[in-house]
This record gives C-alpha cells, structure tokens and sequence, in this order.
C-alpha cells in the first residue's frame, strides 16, 4: 500500500485527485499509477484502469486471476466492474468513499447477482495515511 500511496502523492503533485493503485502478482510488482484523467483529457483514466490496463499489456492477457490490486481509495463503480472483468484475486483498498465508492459504499457493486466474479475485499489498509491525502488536496484547493 505504500507504493500506492506514493503513486497517489505524485498525481497530486500533477494536479489530479490523488488516487494510486498498485497491481501485483506474488512478490512482482506488475504495474503502478495514479490518477490520470485530466492529464488525458480522460474520465477513464483513474489509477485502477491504469493499472489493468498496463497490467494486461504486460501479461497479454484481459483476465488477471493471480493478481492482486491495491488502490488508495474505494473504486468506483466503473473501476469495480474492470476488477471483476480482470477477474483481481484479492482488492485492498485504504480509504472508504461514501459518495463514490461502489464496493462497501453505494452500489456494493461485487454483492451484485449479476457480479460475474467478486475479488476478496480488504478494505481500510492504510486508511488514515489514504484519507489524509485526499484531505489535504482538498483543502489546497478551497
């Protein structure tokens, strides 16, 4: 979770909200971002598609089912479903989103029956040093 968190600081030092996200494979990091979205003139570009995306260029293949993910923030709802998609072993994520998250808040989008696969969710891993981030970008821009 720490590399995520790195990830997140350096998408805040470009402007972005900042989320990051790390996608593993055993001990291998297989890819790492952040927030990309205004950089990319992008809705999609947030840190989890990121990482499937560069994750499945590396592997070759669209479904990652001995990867694991790490994400500062609780996905959202599109970020939820490329997780499912990619078939993600286990999802740990630091802090929770009321408003926009889509696995423990709102939607719960895996506890959904037409959820195809639902990783193993670890929510709150580094929850306070997640929130404090987003925190903190938040009041710069107030």
């Amino acid at each position: 979770m720490q590399m995520a968190l790195s990830e997140a600081r350096a998408a805040a030092a470009r402007g972005e909200v900042p989320v990051g996200a790390v996608l593993v494979r055993g001990s291998q990091v297989v890819a790492r971002d952040g927030n990309r979205t205004r950089e990319l003139s992008d809705p999609t570009a947030h840190a989890e598609m990121q990482v499937l995306r560069a994750g499945a260029a590396a592997m070759g293949a669209e479904r990652l089912l001995s990867c694991d993910l790490y994400v500062t923030l609780e996905p959202c709802a599109m970020c939820a479903g490329a997780i499912s998609f990619a078939r993600i072993r286990r999802l740990y994520y630091g802090a929770p989103d009321p408003k926009g998250g889509a696995v423990e808040s709102g939607p719960r989008f895996f506890s959904q029956p037409t959820c195809h696969h639902a990783p193993d969710v670890y929510g709150g891993i580094a929850e306070r040093q997640a929130a404090e981030v987003l925190r903190a970008f938040f009041q710069e821009r107030r």
